[in-house]
């Protein structure tokens, strides 16, 4: 049976004493598609967080692709890891923001070549071949000489989603990834995900976007107050909620 590529057992983790996450239980399959979904402040966007150690969770065991997050295991004590080994672990998670985090003052394509040298040590000839095929594939070749602030907010979501693939993740994770965007841009980003979920790619997804977590999920967690009130298929979680909250919650998003 082959290791989970997330796996989460009792994540606590606090903010000036008060829990945002409650003792966490959470499993995503490699290949497949989990959505979060639940009300603002429910600890969604910080347990994707803790997942690539943006935060560091106060308790519980959080390991992605078998291997501890953030830490090792020497003799019968935790110790963190080093800020080198972190960025590398790191380097194989990739995460688009709600915010798209582009800099401003490079190109779409320096954007997405920057990691592709720094991080990855190609030459800037392999750098630009690479980037030019993630920004097709995201549908922005005739952009690569454009700044984000000529972009709409969809095209400069496609082009953190080119950047972040450009490590060649095991992994993405997206954090409310279209919320920030005007609704007529919401498809071109949701498409772009949709195509990278039919490749294979195992994918986290915070989202309000219920019909994308309908379509595309294959494991759905409802996240209140800190805790997993429900989880399961699309067709269960959203389509059979037990739970009032859940109820209540969908009444207001479907």
């Amino acid at each position: 049976m082959s290791v989970p590529m997330v796996e989460a057992r009792g994540v606590h983790k606090s903010y000036a004493g008060v829990q945002v996450l409650k003792g966490v239980d959470l499993t995503v399959v490699r290949g497949e598609v989990t959505c979060l979904i639940g009300p603002s402040g429910s600890g969604k966007s910080t347990l994707l967080r803790c997942i690539n150690h943006l935060e560091k969770h106060d308790s519980g065991e959080l390991r992605v692709d078998g291997e501890l997050v953030g830490y090792e295991m020497r003799g019968t004590k935790l110790h963190e890891l080093n800020d080198k080994r972190i960025c590398a672990e790191r380097s194989q998670i990739g995460m688009v923001f709600q915010r798209f985090n582009l800099f401003q003052h490079l190109t779409v394509l320096d954007n997405v070549t920057i990691g592709l040298i720094k991080v990855r040590g190609l030459d800037s000839d392999a750098a630009r071949k690479k980037a030019r095929e993630l920004l097709a594939r995201v549908g922005l070749s005739e952009k690569d000489k454009h700044y984000p602030s000529q972009l709409s907010g969809g095209q400069q979501q496609r082009v953190a989603i080119a950047r972040a693939l450009a490590m060649e993740p095991k992994l993405m994770l997206f954090d409310e990834p279209t919320s920030a965007l005007d609704p007529e841009l919401v498809g071109e980003v949701l498409d772009v995900m949709k195509d990278l979920a039919l490749s294979g790619m195992t994918m986290i997804v915070v989202t309000h976007e219920m019909g994308f977590a309908r379509e595309v999920a294959n494991t759905v967690y409802f996240l209140d107050e800190g805790i997993i009130e429900e989880s399961g298929t699309p067709a269960d979680v959203l389509g059979a909620p037990k739970s009032e909250r859940l109820k209540s919650f969908l009444s207001k998003v479907l």
